[in-house]
């Protein structure tokens, strides 16, 4: 999610020794390799797709993992964080590796927040977002900018362990960021500690999180953040021109149809016009961010505005760097 700040520090804390010795507890042969093969990157899942443990998918019911069963203290970090829950891991960085810089792009990330907790950790853990770097030090909770260019350096010999939570919030997680504090914040700042054992409420899982057609609202809105976050360019005014197009006319075809699947080629044919149109211009702008104006366009929406190509959207996720 796009935020106003590269960093954010949650008013909780975390005894960071209690969860490494929980952790440590499962062994080794729960660890998975970075699906794409990223050298020192390594994960735990917590919660993902079905339960399923072996998943990397951000699609579909989450809900948690035979490990997170065997991690109360780590339940109750999770539950804190008083948001719906998304997929979610432990996330290992081994010493002398990095996270190449990328920006989150998929539509899961488009309102996802990250969550960061620091388990094991040395400052010679850096990371980046934008112009900015931090080490979060552990035990310490934080948010970031994932719509901006990041990644992270281990310069350190030993392992970097981290809480990696995503979430689309909640009362409770809101009434967090609003008392949270950036990195220069220099006034009194008494985080509460949530020890082990303390009482939280049940975790809550994502249940949707796909539209089997994005609604003509939504549609708008996607359309609209994309083109406002490009650098500027006289071409643009031919972009806005073909997107208000395509709002208008998705905007009818919602009215006839819905989310009837009965309507679904007449969306998909609308939407690869709008996409072949577009591509000759979009291929030559970039955003603010880095990112090429059609890799946006096609991740927030072409790729999931119908159901109809899921394996697409899937395809796309796999080929995003998601370790942080």
């Amino acid at each position: 999610m796009k935020l106003q700040y590269p960093f954010l520090q949650l008013p909780q804390r975390y005894d960071a020794q209690a969860l490494a010795a929980e952790i440590d507890a499962l062994g080794e042969s729960v660890w998975r390799p970075h699906p794409q093969g990223f050298a020192g990157n390594s994960a735990l899942p917590l919660i993902s797709a079905n339960g399923d443990p072996g998943s990397d998918s951000v699609r579909g019911r989450m809900l948690p993992t035979p490990h997170l069963e065997r991690l109360p203290y780590l339940r109750e970090v999770l539950a804190s964080f008083g948001g719906v829950l998304g997929r979610s891991r432990l996330m290992r960085l081994s010493g002398q590796a990095e996270v190449n810089s990328h920006v989150d792009v998929d539509y899961y990330w488009r309102d996802h927040i990250r969550i960061h907790v620091p388990v094991v950790t040395q400052p010679e853990v850096t990371f980046f977002c934008g112009a900015n770097s931090i080490h979060m030090q552990a035990g310490d909770c934080w948010i970031f900018d994932t719509w901006a260019q990041h990644r992270v350096i281990n310069s350190a010999t030993r392992s970097r362990i981290h809480i990696v939570a995503d979430t689309v919030g909640g009362e409770g997680f809101w009434q967090l960021v609003s008392r949270s504090r950036t990195p220069n914040y220099a006034g009194p700042w008494s985080p509460t500690l949530i020890a082990p054992g303390s009482t939280q409420p049940p975790l809550r899982y994502e249940a949707t999180n796909l539209p089997a057609v994005m609604t003509p609202w939504e549609m708008r809105e996607q359309l609209t953040f994309v083109l406002d976050e490009a650098v500027p360019d006289p071409r643009l005014r031919e972009l806005h021109r073909l997107a208000g197009e395509l709002a208008r006319d998705w905007r009818a075809l919602w009215a006839c149809h819905g989310e009837s699947r009965d309507g679904w080629p007449e969306y998909r044919a609308r939407m690869n016009r709008f996409i072949s149109d577009v591509e000759p211009i979009g291929l030559r702008l970039m955003l603010r961010n880095q990112v090429n104006m059609m890799r946006a366009l096609s991740s927030l929406v072409a790729s999931v505005a119908v159901a109809d190509q899921k394996a697409a959207g899937e395809a796309n996720e796999r080929s995003a760097p998601t370790m942080g």
